[in-house]
């Protein structure tokens, strides 16, 4: 079924079932995971156990078989689609003799390709070191070699405890580069908040049409592939809606199932936008068989970065791969709780469109029901007795 690839890195994925219900699925996205990091697949290695190997994760007869393909295939590289430890991944590269990468390491290579603007390449670098940081070995002193090594070191400090003293700096700088664009980036959001135009936010599951769906919207030409991570760096344009005047929309980093966490934590001041944002878009990729799970992900990431509190419309895209009609659906209340569309397609934006333009109208109209900040209601004399005190 897999053919040895011509050219670009040849990798044997493994995926190890240890009860889960959705592996054809997580088998499926370490597939788009790879070919988005540009590797090609030479083969597979499937297994089923109760717990992972303390030693190599995957257990003695199982890392034979992966190095049986590594032998077939001449593959450069093994992908676990796994969370493995440091000892695991030294483990199985001294068993292996190639080298071995977990699904934290593809993802962030991903993130490393991608990353266009100087604040994502910022925050992709940090994620990077915060991961490497626990696997550190040789590799980072280099970085100080042309100042000279004489008096640079303390007394009797080894090679480790130099890297480490170096990924440190090199964390806190970046950390404070990235404080200062922060910085500059709440006074703008600030400065739109005191206005009356809605802030909305395009989040969802990766590649479920974020970005096909943006330029569907605004126009804007934003890069948007049928990969993984096609969008790193936020986009904001504005939207006009005839009498609901503009909306500001924003394209945000697409989210996934296990998530590492030194990624959240990286983009933490590109996803804190999307807390602040008056209305969150949902997109959904309705022809996924998993989109429940990815709907659950998306949620259980947006409740990491504080967001979980700020009002969401579910747009169910891809309609043309599901045929279902293009739709408003509203609760018992009469808000709106999803909208059925199709970006590529162009069926249901214009009832996107009036989605939109509802939540806008209702902004206003609440802005315009609200006191200005600081004003001071009187007491009626009624709640006031003799007795009491403020």
């Amino acid at each position: 079924m897999l053919e040895r690839p011509d050219s670009g890195e040849r990798a044997v994925i493994v995926q190890l079932d240890f009860g889960s219900d959705d592996i054809p699925e997580q088998l499926e996205e370490v597939r788009l995971l790879t070919q988005s990091a540009g590797a090609a697949i030479c083969a597979e290695v499937y297994g089923n156990r109760r717990s992972p190997d303390p030693a190599t994760f995957a257990g003695k007869g199982k890392v034979q078989e992966v190095a049986a393909g590594i032998a077939a295939h001449e593959a450069d590289l093994v992908i676990f689609n796994h969370e493995l430890s440091p000892a695991q991944e030294r483990n199985l590269e001294r068993a292996l003799q190639c080298r071995v990468i977990d699904r934290t390491s593809l993802i962030l290579d991903i993130f490393a390709q991608r990353a266009q603007s100087a604040e994502g390449k910022l925050q992709v670098e940090l994620a990077q070191l915060d991961h490497l940081a626990t696997r550190l070995v040789r590799g980072w002193t280099h970085l100080e070699r042309q100042k000279g090594g004489i008096g640079l070191r303390g007394p009797g400090e080894k090679q480790l405890e130099t890297d480490r003293r170096l990924l440190g700096n090199r964390v806190k700088l970046l950390k404070e580069r990235l404080a200062r664009l922060e910085r500059q980036r709440g006074v703008q959001r600030k400065a739109r908040a005191r206005g009356e135009v809605l802030g909305v936010s395009l989040v969802g599951y990766t590649n479920a049409g974020k970005s096909t769906l943006f330029n569907a919207l605004t126009h804007a030409g934003v890069y948007a592939a049928d990969q993984l991570f096609a969008t790193l760096d936020t986009t904001s344009r504005k939207l006009w809606l005839g009498d609901a005047g503009n909306v500001v929309i924003s394209d945000t980093v697409g989210f996934i199932r296990d998530l590492p966490h030194s990624l959240v934590a990286a983009f933490y001041a590109t996803l804190e936008a999307t807390a602040q944002a008056d209305l969150l878009l949902h997109v959904v990729d309705s022809a996924s068989p998993a989109r429940d799970d990815q709907v659950a992900e998306v949620n259980k990431v947006l409740a990491e970065i504080g967001a979980q509190d700020v009002p969401q419309i579910l747009v169910f895209n891809k309609l043309d791969l599901t045929g279902l009609p293009p739709a408003i659906e509203r609760d018992e209340y009469g808000r709106i709780q999803r909208v059925r569309v199709s970006a590529r397609s162009g069926g249901g934006l214009p009832l996107l469109r009036e989605a939109l333009a509802e939540s806008a109208l209702e902004k206003v109209r609440t802005l315009r029901k609200a006191p200005p900040v600081g004003e001071v209601f009187p007491i009626p004399d009624t709640v006031l007795d003799s007795g009491s005190s403020l």
